[in-house]
């Protein structure tokens, strides 16, 4: 397939990576004619999918509230110029006109061209939801993008970040392809982390059958994020809770719900479901990842392949709650440094969790700053949608699509001194935010916020 000239493009799976997702890739010759055939089978599922097709005036308002375009002042990243790369194929096939009077009314024909557009430019998409936030029509550009990612995963045309992390949930149950022996040795070494260094004795028990709590941490806290990690262990252990990780599922994100919710996104359902039956547990408690709880609490009720008999909540509303009624004492002066708020997309503007950070932070920190716009007005951070990719070309994207979050923080003040926190309390926030800051030299530490919870308890 050619590569169209001009175009960023995330490295692509090869054909054998795409089979470990059982996926067969479509030969180049019949692509454009499975393309339109996967189009009209979306269009006739998802009114709303119609709705964006059929209803954008133009308006343009989600221009500037769009960081990718503000970031990098392409058109295409315009979210409605970005749904216009699936809009005029839509008309093409799909409507009377565009079928009589093709280009006259915006209508054009599916070609290989295009298709490596739609590979560029819908994983050029944050998936954030601003536009859809401010629209004045409610068009959800993301629902396009997802769609469009969709289909291009039916052609067999992934990036191999994606197609890697799926296949490792499959086989492990995380992303990062951990198995039980290093789980196990992680946590060993976390709680020798905590003793040494806030002299409390914690045990991370794992795949402890009659539990009351499982919970489910990201991968990338065995790797990247162990303070969010041992915040969780700490929380637990300050409660009292009977709670266990299971080595099944050690993964609180959902690449699927990213580019294949037909199979990668239910496959992550039922290991989860399974692992909460095989244990015995009576709740789950779901860890620092915005994408993958966006999935759990708004997917999993429509696409389980077994009855959901187990409440299922976040640890931030866990913790919330026991601030509230008085059970956890957090002295906020332990932290002694400014601290700002990154509101990560999904959390805000798909699972209304702004006021439930803010009651934790809040607890947590002497001084709290917010950035502005905030809450469910909030910019992403530039890495939504696992747009993670490390080949230079598309890594300087990343930190262009960051622009507008450094300016946010930067107006808060608290990277001043050097000294600031930049509280991200979800995974990919945290992947994107950690070179972030110091591209754009922020003068602040990427923390979660759990992690804030672990530094802030004060132990009876």
């Amino acid at each position: 397939m050619p590569e169209y000239k001009g175009l960023k493009m995330p490295a692509k799976a090869t054909a054998e990576e795409m089979r470990q997702i059982h996926i067969e890739p479509v030969p180049d010759d019949q692509k454009v004619e499975k393309a339109i055939q996967y189009l009209d089978e979306m269009r006739k599922k998802f009114r709303s999918f119609v709705l964006a097709m059929e209803s954008c005036v133009k308006c343009g308002l989600c221009a500037e509230n769009c960081h990718t375009y503000l970031g990098t002042r392409d058109p295409n990243n315009i979210p409605t110029n970005r749904a216009e790369l699936i809009r005029k194929i839509y008309r093409r096939y799909f409507t009377l006109e565009g079928r009589w009077f093709g280009k006259l009314v915006g209508a054009e024909d599916l070609n290989l061209d295009i298709i490596e557009q739609w590979y560029s430019y819908f994983y050029q998409c944050n998936e954030c939801r601003r536009c859809a936030h401010v629209c004045p029509f409610g068009i959800d550009t993301c629902e396009v993008t997802m769609i469009g990612r969709q289909i291009l995963h039916w052609l067999g045309i992934v990036p191999k970040l994606h197609a890697s992390v799926g296949a490792a949930m499959e086989r492990t149950g995380n992303h990062t392809g951990l198995t039980k022996p290093a789980i196990v040795d992680t946590l060993e070494f976390l709680s020798e982390e905590i003793k040494d260094e806030f002299g409390v004795d914690v045990e991370f028990p794992v795949d402890k059958e009659g539990a009351d709590i499982m919970y489910v941490p990201s991968s990338a806290d065995f790797l990247l994020n162990p303070y969010t990690l041992m915040g969780a262990g700490m929380f637990f252990t300050y409660i009292g809770a009977n709670w266990t990780i299971p080595s099944t599922i050690t993964e609180a994100g959902n690449f699927g719900l990213l580019f294949d919710q037909q199979h990668t996104m239910r496959h992550n359902f039922t290991r989860l479901l399974h692992a909460a039956q095989k244990l015995g547990v009576k709740k789950i408690v779901w860890g620092e990842c915005g994408h993958g709880w966006r999935a759990w609490k708004m997917y999993l009720p429509g696409m389980a392949d077994l009855p959901i008999r187990w409440p299922i909540t976040h640890i931030h509303d866990e913790v919330a709650y026991y601030i509230r009624t008085n059970q956890l004492k957090l002295d906020p002066y332990k932290i002694g440094r400014p601290v700002t708020l990154h509101d990560p997309c999904n959390y805000v503007r798909a699972c209304g969790l702004a006021e439930t950070m803010r009651t934790v932070i809040r607890a947590c920190v002497a001084d709290f700053r917010e950035m502005y716009p905030n809450k469910e007005n909030n910019f992403c951070c530039g890495g939504g949608s696992a747009i993670l990719f490390d080949d230079p070309e598309m890594y300087q994207l990343r930190i262009k699509f960051s622009q507008k979050k450094a300016e946010q923080v930067r107006a808060t003040g608290v990277g001043k001194d050097g000294n600031g926190i930049l509280c991200a309390p979800c995974s990919i926030c945290k992947a994107q935010l950690y070179p972030m800051v110091e591209e754009h030299e922020l003068g602040v530490e990427v923390k979660g916020l759990i992690d804030l919870v672990g530094m802030a308890l004060v132990w009876k």
